[in-house]
């Protein structure tokens, strides 16, 4: 039960972030955090991790909803087995994180990103949001887990 209440809070916490992105922010506004090291903007990502496919917005959209339904069948199943605690938790990051942009592609359709790094060689210009952090770390955690 403590899984799925991750799962539902990361979706919750991520829908009132990007709800107050949109309500507060403009495109092209930044605002410095921690000493400039954060970078909070709003940006509308009609694609995929780094725009990729914009220009077939319906197909990501598809392929979104079909990975969440893939990975919730596995975490279902997943989640009945004994042990393999570390395989569950990365499963439970990467579905409230793919829950959550699915939910903005199917209806926003485009996902809210709002925070950068102010890092060199152009990584400032990549956003992210929460759900993108906890897919990525999710997908580490469930790969180390399954090996295991």
């Amino acid at each position: 039960m403590q899984y799925l209440a991750v799962v539902l809070g990361i979706f919750g916490l991520e829908l009132k972030l990007k709800n107050k992105i949109e309500e507060l922010k403009t495109e092209g506004q930044t605002e410095k955090k921690c000493g400039g090291f954060l970078l909070i903007r709003k940006y509308h990502n009609r694609g995929a991790f780094l725009n990729t496919g914009q220009e077939r917005p319906k197909l990501i959209t598809a392929i979104s909803v079909l990975l969440a339904a893939v990975l919730t069948v596995l975490y279902i199943l997943t989640l009945g087995t004994a042990g393999k605690r570390l395989l569950k938790w990365g499963l439970t990051l990467l579905l409230g994180g793919a829950y959550s942009n699915t939910y903005d592609r199917l209806v926003r359709k485009y996902v809210v990103d709002y925070v950068s790094f102010n890092l060199p060689l152009g990584l400032r210009k990549v956003i992210f949001n929460i759900g993108d952090f906890c897919i990525m770390i999710g997908a580490f955690l469930s790969v180390v887990g399954y090996s295991k």
